[in-house]
């Protein structure tokens, strides 16, 4: 039987076969992700953890808070969405309008204050409009000024969106791969997977960081999961950041409505995949996100031995529930976690009377 410690190297007629490498260089192939699934649950957790502690200070999370600007009334039909204007008959999620930027600095400044050092802001959009961006411009830049790391998830961006959001300084874009490429049909229909990953490259090359990750627990299988990884640690470079959602299933949403009926996917296998993502992604950020409520203390800890290092601070997730702030804090002192340090990017300015470029000190 082929182990990963006895695995043939790909050859140049396979596939998978590309450059990325982990970092005793075996080549990323699904082959090579599937027996990581494969391994004894105990084993791959101290794989994952190994190697997480080769790239990241290994008791330090990042914190981050999300804040939902515009709320509902989504032209998507994300099977797993509440926001979808698709379901609003069923799930009876009131829509909300764009949020005052006083309001959404005031949220700022309660979330520095709590912790956190990223301040991410999702509207429910297709994509924002032009209207829209110079409002999303100023939240960057005044969350910026408050000396925290910027992330926004406002749906697809083309180039010229992409360019407006680096030019404002944002830090981080969330656009999620959410499964694999053959599953995908099965959560939405209203975008492409190719869409998705046009996205994605178009926040590349601005200069934007990428957060891409995934929703598991949606009725995929294994082997969607291991496509899914795949299709990341594929990338010229891998997202800086990798939220690992685990299904909230929402009464009303059609896959919502399937998990509650069939059943919902076991939290080990949950961890399973942060585990082979951080494994196969080692020097992403690996973020605990949706799902994280629900789970007992000891799930958590797994999921941070499984090498997470990043999650969300605060009561919501948009329009899902979270873990309580009390809880969190009472949980990472009792795990002996520390909080990183916002690392906010470098703003260029113009000077109005020279022309020249300069730059803005991190705070």
């Amino acid at each position: 039987m082929t182990t990963l410690a006895t695995m043939t190297q790909p050859t140049a007629a396979n596939n998978d076969t590309m450059t990325t490498m982990t970092p005793n260089s075996t080549p990323i192939t699904r082959e090579y992700i599937s027996q990581l699934f494969e391994l004894p649950f105990m084993d791959l957790l101290l794989k994952a953890q190994t190697i997480h502690r080769e790239h990241f200070n290994a008791n330090e999370v990042q914190i981050s808070t999300l804040l939902s600007i515009k709320t509902g009334n989504c032209p998507e039909d994300c099977g797993y969405c509440s926001q979808s204007g698709h379901h609003r008959d069923k799930t009876k999620l009131q829509a909300e309008k764009r949020l005052e930027v006083d309001k959404v600095l005031a949220a700022a400044r309660r979330a520095k204050a709590s912790g956190s050092s990223r301040f991410c802001m999702g509207a429910a959009w297709k994509h924002p409009s032009k209207k829209d961006m110079p409002y999303v411009a100023e939240l960057i830049r005044e969350v910026k000024a408050l000396g925290m790391e910027t992330c926004m998830t406002l749906g697809m961006l083309d180039a010229e969106q992409s360019a407006q959001l680096a030019e404002a300084g944002l830090d981080y874009y969330n656009h999620n791969l959410d499964t694999s490429r053959r599953y995908y049909d099965e959560v939405v229909s209203t975008r492409s997977y190719d869409d998705r990953l046009d996205t994605i490259e178009n926040v590349r090359n601005a200069g934007i960081n990428v957060c891409s990750g995934s929703i598991v627990g949606m009725g995929e299988t294994r082997e969607d999961r291991v496509d899914w990884v795949y299709e990341l640690a594929s990338m010229p470079v891998p997202p800086e950041s990798i939220p690992v959602n685990l299904l909230v299933p929402i009464k009303g949403t059609p896959l919502g409505d399937k998990v509650l009926s069939e059943g919902e996917l076991p939290v080990l296998e949950w961890i399973r995949t942060i585990a082979v993502t951080r494994i196969c992604c080692p020097k992403s950020y690996v973020r605990l996100s949706a799902g994280r409520e629900s789970l007992s203390d000891s799930e958590q800890a797994l999921a941070f031995m499984a090498g997470a290092n990043s999650f969300f601070y605060g009561d919501k997730l948009l329009t899902t529930g979270n873990a309580s702030q009390s809880n969190d804090d009472r949980l990472m002192a009792q795990l002996g976690l520390t909080a990183s340090k916002a690392e906010p990017s470098v703003v260029p300015v113009t000077n109005a009377m020279s022309g020249s470029r300069s730059h803005l000190q991190k705070i």
